[in-house]
């Protein structure tokens, strides 16, 4: 029987599924020089335990709908974690490269499973008017686990052993396993199709090519040909797994249905492209520190804590700007000051107070949180209960993507800023970072320009906004 207050609880524990899950996609970034020595190889070479992850994510993520509809939320979301915890065991077990990326893979597909089924159980349980607290506390920790993961990596690593990064998994998937059990019902549709195979093909390839081609078009020893080559064959299955959806638009993996609804499709389409901008902060401003300022690794992981701090303050404020503001004008004008708060970072060098420097990441880490959080629940504010399951997981897929090109899009703009200067980026100056952090704003811009073509009361069932010009004059 479950707890009466069961639903703060789930909550709280898929938002720590969520931290684990995304902490883990980049603790390792700081200790791969430790591991390359452990396994006998060089550093580089362990990129793969990373970029394995990532595709894993990116491949099975789509089908996570189909699959808590089939067997039942609880289910799958505690055999994802209980396939996460072992495999993270594996990981620190491991004593070769083959072996450390073959559990990877088996991590990547408990962490499919986990995040999108954690938060299909979020939103099935939650009222639409409460929706929004429910994301953000769901949201919170997948942001905070991109800038805690390299300096917490560096901490593990230095003063224990790169194995405990991952056998540290292990205590707390067991702890959410039981609590999962104990608390989360095996809900599931009624509704019963075949799997999508063809999408899934079409799809996973896809997914899988363009992340591999921008990692690749990111290496300073790779020659461009090659992944564009990839690239453009990814885009091009891509676009074969959509005609395939437009056929069968009831039971694709792809959601043709929710697409055409503005509040799911902006988040979808412009929020991509935002949540590419933000992922590659974590991975510029580190090296920009180190390389351009010269900070040590530990210094710039201070300095990233503003992020943190900046993330928790929207806490408590984005429920009342949301009813206040509503879904539209938030997304308009927070868009254009985060926007703001990235070019900031082009304004920033070696003799720049410290204060100002951490004043200014904390305002993007606000900024940030309460964009991403708006995002996230417009979503959802219109998708009817039957068709949450495949609107969730493929945002999920959409999401999870996103992210995880951030560093690649990150490492490829900078490469592209030192040749157009004339030098390798393989040290790069500070004017690089600059014009790259230019670049990464105005790509942040395109959600903006999507939610101008928002209603004015757009998710106002969720936020409790409701626009004057369609209030009473009695009201």
């Amino acid at each position: 029987m479950q707890h009466p207050r069961s639903s703060i609880y789930v909550t709280g524990l898929i938002a720590s599924a969520f931290f684990m899950e995304n902490l883990d996609g980049t603790i390792i970034a700081t200790a791969l020089p430790q591991m390359a020595r452990s396994f006998h190889i060089g550093s580089v070479r362990l990129n793969i335990g990373m970029t394995a992850y990532l595709l894993t994510l990116a491949v099975f993520i789509p089908i996570s709908g189909w699959v808590a509809d089939r067997f039942g939320a609880r289910s799958v979301f505690a055999s994802a974690i209980a396939t996460f915890t072992i495999a993270s065991l594996l990981c620190g077990l491991s004593h070769t490269l083959t072996q450390f990326t073959l559990t990877r893979i088996l991590q990547g597909i408990g962490g499919a499973m986990m995040v999108p089924v954690g938060r299909l159980i979020v939103l099935r349980s939650t009222p639409k008017d409460r929706l929004t607290q429910a994301i953000a506390y769901i949201t919170w920790p997948g942001l905070t686990a991109l800038v805690l993961g390299p300096p917490l990596g560096g901490f593990i690593t230095t003063y224990f052993s790169w194995h405990w990064i991952f056998f540290l998994n292990v205590p707390l998937g067991i702890t959410a396993l039981i609590l999962t059990i104990l608390w989360v019902e095996n809900t599931r549709t009624g509704e019963q199709h075949p799997f999508d195979w063809l999408t899934f093909f079409f799809a996973g390839f896809a997914s899988t090519g363009i992340v591999f081609a921008f990692e690749k078009l990111g290496s300073q020893d790779i020659h461009w040909q090659q992944p564009a080559l990839i690239l453009a064959v990814s885009l091009l299955s891509g676009a074969i797994a959509i005609a395939i959806a437009r056929r069968n638009p009831t039971t694709s993996l792809i959601d043709i249905q929710s697409l055409q609804l503005k509040s799911y499709s902006l988040s979808v389409y412009g929020a991509s492209f935002f949540r590419i901008a933000v992922g590659v902060l974590p991975f510029l401003l580190p090296l920009m520190f180190q390389e351009a300022f010269g900070l040590n690794a530990f210094t710039s992981g201070i300095y990233l804590l503003a992020l943190f701090a900046g993330d928790l303050s929207m806490k408590s404020i984005v429920i009342p700007a949301l009813r206040r503001f509503g879904f539209r004008r938030i997304l308009i004008i927070n868009g254009v000051l985060t926007v703001g708060s990235i070019a900031l970072c082009a304004t920033l060098n070696p003799t720049t107070p410290a204060a100002l420097i951490m004043g200014v990441l904390f305002l993007h880490g606000a900024l940030r949180s309460l964009e991403f959080t708006c995002m996230t629940t417009l979503a959802y504010t219109e998708i009817p209960p039957e068709r949450m399951s495949r609107a969730n997981g493929f945002l999920s897929a959409v999401m999870q993507l996103s992210m995880g090109m951030g560093v690649a899009v990150g490492a490829v703009t900078l490469r592209l800023v030192a040749h157009a200067y004339g030098h390798s980026a393989t040290s790069p100056q500070l004017r690089d970072f600059h014009v790259a952090f230019l670049c990464i704003a105005a790509l942040a811009l395109a959600p903006v320009f999507d939610a101008l073509g928002l209603a004015p009361n757009a998710g106002a069932s969720t936020s409790g906004h409701l626009p004057q010009e369609m209030l009473s004059p009695a009201e």
